[in-house]
């Protein structure tokens, strides 16, 4: 018998209204011993999907007033039995429901174990389960908007429309070994080609934009590179749009890491201000120095910081190696001051890299936020019916397919025999199935509910 199982799924702390959720075969019997209606009305006589008032209860003790729900399989979340407690938030009272529920027969839910359920009983598929996860998390509309559509079932759509493509030339194979006559397999061998380049090209396009989809989801991990003194922390305070960093005319005020969020059009910017750049005897201020190098390896974007106020010297060459494949966007800090350095020497110095006079002070911001719009999304971060693959576990198996598909097309320029093409476009299959859940492994499961709260 499948368990009941219960959890708060409210958040922690004071709030208007906690949730105690249960769901299983014992629901409603468990909710029909706590419950008492206002009204003297049984539970099971409660209309479905109708809230009703009244008062938890442990034997002739008041626990709560509270509203309840009960849903009934299979038109619910889980397409099980469900019953949802509305009362008031906090900490006490939804933990005492809770103890209530759990002594009575049901036990805790493990994290993501009511949308596991979902899955396993066929409401969602793995895709869209992880899309709950990802619409919880998401701190951008962009990412939210992104979440919904995979949450529809966008992606499951395209993976789908994919399998069938595949499945059609696993017939004609299968079709062509049944009834073994020389001139109908010549005549398929081309048929089959055009088809393989046809998937391959689908997966392409979902591959191709998985690096959008990951920036949208996740935001673009930004690091501010530059000398003491060049403007990092007024950058920083100036796109946050409040005082995070402390800023004086100080060399070496910043000495560890700083990071704080921007929402920039719907994209978000993970953001981090480093220690400044430069050779120096103080033990912390070296260490704050080697953090801000190590920062710089998972970078999507580096800005980096010079004064052309001041001259160069060996701690601006340092930083402009730095940038050596990375997506960088200099920025010719203090514009509104006299330039002490030469065109030549800004030319020597970048080589061929393409830089921005800014003044900071003296509002550029709206410019520099504008250029890494452009520089990641050209100009626009994403149309109103645009969907992009944003989960690493979904590119790996979309790569995997590809793979299996591009051994396809060469095993069909060969002319091998169809039943080891086969085999490649089988395995092609197994690696989308990965994705909506259809050959997914326990393995599997456990990693992507793990990363769910108790209660979802």
């Amino acid at each position: 018998m499948v368990d009941t199982i219960c959890a708060i799924s409210s958040a922690t702390g004071e709030a208007g209204i906690g949730i105690v959720r249960m769901s299983g075969p014992l629901s409603i019997e468990i909710a029909e011993k706590i419950f008492r209606s206002k009204r003297n009305i049984s539970l099971t006589d409660i209309k479905n999907r109708f809230l009703s008032y009244g008062h938890i209860v442990d034997g002739n003790r008041v626990i709560d007033e509270v509203l309840i729900v009960k849903m009934l399989k299979p038109y619910t979340y889980t397409r099980e039995d469900l019953v949802e407690i509305y009362c008031h938030g906090g900490i006490i009272s939804v933990r005492k429901i809770l103890n209530l529920i759990i002594d009575k027969g049901a036990r805790l839910a493990e994290k993501g174990e009511f949308t596991k359920r979902a899955f396993l009983n066929g409401r969602l598929d793995l895709s869209q389960a992880e899309a709950v996860i990802d619409l919880i998390k998401a701190k951008t509309d962009s990412s939210y908007e992104q979440s919904v559509k995979q949450l529809e079932g966008r992606l499951t759509g395209l993976i789908s429309l994919i399998r069938e493509k595949i499945m059609a030339m696993i017939s004609l194979i299968v079709a062509n070994i049944d009834f073994p006559e020389d001139e109908i397999v010549e005549a398929q061998y081309e048929s089959l080609l055009e088809d393989a380049f046809e998937v391959k090209d689908d997966l392409f396009k979902l591959i191709s934009g998985s690096d959008r989809g990951r920036l949208i989801r996740d935001g673009i991990n930004t690091v501010i590179l530059g000398k003491p003194n060049v403007g990092k922390s007024s950058l920083l305070n100036a796109m946050l749009k409040y005082e995070r960093a402390i800023v004086t005319d100080i060399p070496g005020t910043t000495r560890d890491i700083i990071e704080d969020y921007i929402n920039l059009d719907g994209i978000l910017l993970k953001i981090t201000d480093t220690a400044g750049i430069r050779e120096t005897d103080d033990k912390v201020e070296q260490i704050g120095v080697e953090r801000a190098k190590k920062s710089i390896e998972d970078a999507d974007l580096i800005i980096a910081l010079l004064d052309p106020s001041q001259p160069f010297n060996d701690d601006d060459r340092e930083i402009i190696k730095l940038l050596d494949n990375k997506k960088a966007l200099i920025l010719l800090n203090k514009s509104d001051l006299k330039r002490k350095v030469s065109d030549e020497e800004i030319k020597d110095l970048l080589k061929d890299k393409k830089y921005m006079s800014v003044s900071i002070l003296d509002g550029s911001i709206e410019e520099i936020e504008n250029k890494i719009v452009e520089m990641f999304f050209q100009g626009q971060i994403v149309g109103k019916e645009d969907f992009y693959v944003n989960n690493l576990r979904h590119v790996r198996a979309l790569k995997g397919a590809y793979s299996s598909m591009e051994s396809v097309i060469d095993g069909i320029k060969r002319q091998e025999f169809l039943d080891l093409i086969e085999v490649d476009l089988r395995q092609a299959l197994n690696e989308l199935g990965l994705i909506t859940g259809e050959t997914s492994t326990e393995d599997i499961l456990d990693k992507v509910f793990k990363e769910f709260c108790i209660g979802k």
